[in-house]
């Protein structure tokens, strides 16, 4: 029961998602072309509106739904970084689908789409199955 909250924030997003168009494989394919700002500026909000979150929660020093303290810890740089992004940016510019609204398109009946969400879930295993020889 306590997952309903998630599942109703998920189909709000879906919604969010469906009615913005930025699960659209044309919008897609606009913003790796540089033929359109529109995807540019749903990220470039997402961005802005992240940042400005985290500012406030850790200004604030605001708590988690369950009252637990949220934690910032320091992340690394490395190399496995730019080649995952690397990886992941081609696997969007050649399906039209990032990760995240996969279910939406989905549920938006583009049932051509359970090839992109199986190769995700595929790649997902792949991944795990040779994290430990990845670059980390």
């Amino acid at each position: 029961m306590g997952n309903i909250k998630y599942l109703i924030v998920g189909l709000i997003f879906g919604v969010l998602f469906v009615k913005s168009e930025i699960i659209s494989w044309f919008r897609i394919q606009e913003m790796f072309h540089f033929h359109a700002f529109h995807m540019y500026g749903v990220l470039g909000t997402a961005v802005t509106v992240g940042v400005i979150s985290v500012f406030i929660l850790k200004k604030l020093k605001l708590t988690s739904l369950e009252g637990q303290p949220i934690d910032y810890e320091p992340k690394v740089f490395n190399k496995g970084q730019v080649i995952g992004g690397l990886i992941f940016g081609v696997g969007w510019a050649i399906t039209g689908a990032c990760p995240g609204p996969i279910y939406a398109v989905f549920g938006s009946r583009f049932t051509v789409f359970i090839i992109v969400l199986l190769s995700a879930l595929a790649g997902t295993w792949v991944y795990g199955f040779f994290r430990d020889k990845l670059p980390h």
